[in-house]
Order: structure tokens, then sequence, then C-alpha cells
């Protein structure tokens, strides 16, 4: 009898996850968001199983630093509504930037993640400060570049 080629599906337990550490200084920020994702969500690796957590942890500083490319710094809006009549808030990217620049590239991977029970535990993968510094020195994570293509 021969032999058949079956696939092998790679677990959360059997994927080797590492910690990143990724400098957003100078980085448009669509551009770092779909390359955060894809780290997070295991897309550059070969074993990537769709749905399985085989990505890694990444960490995400100088988030403050972040570039905007073309007149997003006057025309991008944050949504939300309270659910109650007339609750529409926006909030225009600067006075967010200025106040919370950490949601700014949350927000931006969060919404390259999938919608699912999946795409809520890998937000938990995501860190992200405004400094530079951070608290997971413990994890040693490694420096990495991510350029633009």
């Amino acid at each position: 009898m021969k032999q058949e080629k079956m696939t092998h599906f790679v677990s959360t337990e059997e994927a080797d996850q590492k910690w990143y550490v990724v400098d957003a200084k100078d980085q448009v920020l669509g551009r770092l968001a779909t390359q955060i994702a894809n780290m997070i969500r295991g897309k550059n690796k070969p074993e990537f199983t769709p749905n399985a957590d085989t990505g890694d942890f990444v960490v995400v500083i100088n988030a403050e630093l972040v570039k905007l490319t073309g007149k997003r710094e006057i025309y991008k809006n944050y949504v939300h509504h309270s659910g109650y009549p007339g609750g529409l808030k926006t909030k225009n990217i600067t006075v967010v930037k200025s106040s919370k620049p950490e949601f700014i590239v949350e927000n931006a991977v969060y919404g390259m993640l999938p919608k699912t029970r999946l795409g809520r535990q890998l937000k938990k993968k995501l860190k992200v400060y405004a400094g530079s510094t951070h608290p997971h020195a413990a994890q040693k994570p490694e420096l990495i570049s991510l350029s633009e293509k």
C-alpha cells in the first residue's frame, strides 16, 4: 500500500514563538502595521497555520514618532458611537497622537487581524509603548528593523 503525504498543521503548543522589538520611529503607519500584523499572525513563517496561533510577540517602541503620509494629519478621524441618539464622537488623529499615541498603532494593527476568537487572542501579543523603553527585557526580545519595500 502506498503511503499518502499528509500536511502537518502546527498547533499553538508546537509553535516556536519569539519576542521582537520594532522601532516605529520614522516608519509609515500603514506599512508598519501590515508587517507587524503578519508577524503576530505568523504569516512570515513556513509553518503558518490559519486556524492556530503560531505567530510571535511584538513590542513596538517610539509609537509617538510614527509617520503619516499625505494629508492624513488633517483629514483622518477616529469615530466612535456611544449607542445613544446623538452619541457620535469623532477625534482628529493629531488630538489622539498627542494624548494616546499607542492607540494609533494598536488600532491600525487590530484592523488587520481577524475578527474572531483567534483575533482576540492575537491582540494580546502586541505591546505598544510611546517612548523608547519597555518592561519586556526579561523575555530577551530581538530588535528587528522593518524595511520599507
